[in-house]
C-alpha cells in the first residue's frame, strides 16, 4: 500500500518510524523482496563524504564603527568576493592562500570548529562608508549568519581515473601514476544518496538533508545537471545529475567538514552530506536496495587533455573497491578517494535522527528537471 510523506512523519513524530540504511536495505529486499519491504520500512537512508569543489560560504560580518564597504577581503589570507554588499562575502572552497596548502575549504572548516580566523577588509571608503581598512579576527559566533552555499554536490557517479602516460598526473582524482599502475574512484556506490534514487522521484527542491552533521536544503539542480549519461542496472555508470545545497555553519559538526589540500591540484572542501529516501511505494525501496556489484563506473584516461577522454573499460563498485581490477592482463590497483566508511557514519547518524524523532522529511515544493545537457564552453577566435 503507498504511503505519503505525511503518514510517515507521523511515524516519525512518535519515535514509531523504521529506518534502514542503504547498505541495510540490501539484504532485506533479497529476502522479503520489494513489496513486503515497502510495507515494512519508512525511510531509507543514504550518505557520502568526499571531496565536492564547487562549494562554499556566504557570510555576513555585521558593520564596524565607523563603517566600511568591503571591496577586497580576505579570510586567513584567502581572497573572498568583494562584489556583494557592504559587509557581505562568499568565500570558495578552491580559493587558495598564496604559497601554502590552505584555502577556503580550510577556512570554512575552521569556522565551523569553533577557531579563530583573521580578516582584513578594505575599500575605497564613501560618505556613507567612511572607513578605508579593517584588520580584527573573528570566531562563526561573531557573524550575523554564516551558511554553506554549494552550488554542485553529491555527483551522481563519477569516472573511475587512471593513466596511460609514461608521466605522473597530479589531477582533482589525486595521484595518478604512469602506465596504469593506479586508479581512483570518488563515489559511496550502494551508499551514495542520487545512486539510490537514481531519477529523483523523491529528491527536489525543499528536501530536508543531513549537511555536515547539521541541517540542510536541496535549492536547486545543481551546476552540470546531466541526464543523457547512458545507464546500467538503472543507474547512471558515469557523471550524471547534481544538486545545490544550503545549510547553517552553525548547526555542523567539524568531524563531517575537511579542507582538503590536492598534491599538485589545489585545495577543496569534503563534507558529508545524507538524503533520506521515504519509502512511498515498492518501486522506490527496490531501487534503494542496489549493491556495489550492480553499479558501475567508467575507467577513463586522464592522461587525453581533450574534453572527450576515452572509456577504456566499466568496473563494478564491488570490484573498485575490493582493492584492483584487471584490465588486458594487467592488475591496476585501485583507491578511493571517498570515505565509504565516513559515508556509512552518515547514513547511521541520520537513521539515528530519525528514530528518535529529530528529523522530519520534508515532500519537494518542486521536482527537478527530467531533462537536463550539459553545454560546453566554445572558444571563438
Amino acid at each position: 500500500m503507498p504511503k505519503t510523506y505525511e503518514e510517515i512523519n507521523d511515524k516519525i513524530s512518535k519515535g514509531k518510524a523504521v529506518v534502514y540504511t542503504a547498505e541495510e536495505v540490501i539484504d532485506l529486499v533479497k529476502k522479503k523482496g520489494a513489496e513486503k519491504a515497502a510495507e515494512e520500512v519508512d525511510v531509507v537512508t543514504t550518505g557520502t563524504f568526499g571531496a565536492m569543489c564547487s562549494s562554499g560560504a556566504f557570510v555576513n560580518f555585521g558593520h564596524s564603527d565607523p563603517p566600511i564597504r568591503m571591496t577586497n577581503i580576505t579570510l586567513n589570507g584567502v581572497e573572498c568576493y568583494g562584489g556583494l554588499a557592504a559587509v557581505d562575502t562568499y568565500i570558495g572552497a578552491t580559493a587558495k592562500a598564496e604559497g601554502r596548502g590552505y584555502g577556503g575549504a580550510h577556512v570554512i572548516e575552521d569556522l565551523i570548529a569553533g577557531r579563530t580566523v583573521h580578516l582584513h577588509g578594505w575599500g575605497p571608503g564613501t560618505d556613507c562608508y567612511v572607513r578605508k581598512d579593517i584588520e580584527t579576527d573573528i570566531t562563526l559566533d561573531d557573524l550575523n549568519e554564516a551558511y554553506l552555499f554549494n552550488p554542485r554536490n553529491v555527483y551522481q557517479n563519477y569516472n573511475v581515473a587512471t593513466n596511460t602516460s609514461d608521466r605522473t598526473l597530479h589531477t582533482y582524482m589525486g595521484k595518478l601514476l604512469p602506465r596504469m599502475k593506479n586508479a581512483t574512484y570518488s563515489c559511496a556506490g550502494q551508499l551514495s544518496p542520487l545512486i539510490n534514487d537514481p531519477h529523483l522521484d523523491t529528491i527536489g527542491m525543499g528536501t530536508h538533508i543531513f549537511m555536515a552533521g547539521g541541517d540542510g536544503y536541496v535549492t536547486w539542480q545543481g551546476t552540470q545537471f546531466n541526464t543523457q549519461a547512458p545507464e546500467k542496472n538503472g543507474v547512471p555508470i558515469s557523471g550524471s545529475r547534481t544538486l545545490a545545497l544550503i545549510g547553517d555553519m552553525r548547526g555542523m559538526d567539524a568531524k563531517y567538514v575537511r579542507g582538503l589540500d590536492i598534491a599538485g591540484y589545489g585545495t577543496s572542501l569534503a563534507i558529508g552530506i545524507g538524503i533520506p529516501i521515504p519509502v512511498l511505494n515498492a518501486d522506490i525501496i527496490k531501487r534503494a536496495a542496489i549493491s556495489d556489484e550492480e553499479i558501475y563506473g567508467c575507467l577513463i584516461d586522464y592522461s587525453v587533455t581533450s574534453k572527450a577522454r576515452p572509456t577504456l573499460a566499466q568496473y563494478n563498485y564491488a570490484q573498485l573497491r575490493s582493492g584492483a581490477i584487471e584490465y588486458e592482463g594487467r592488475t591496476i590497483r585501485t583507491s578511493s578517494l571517498s570515505s565509504y566508511w565516513g559515508a556509512k557514519k552518515v547514513a547511521a547518524e541520520l537513521k539515528d535522527r530519525i528514530e528518535k524523532g529529530e528529523f522530519l522529511l520534508n515532500k519537494p515544493s518542486m521536482m527537478l528537471p527530467k531533462e537536463g545537457k550539459v553545454k560546453g564552453l566554445q572558444v571563438k577566435g
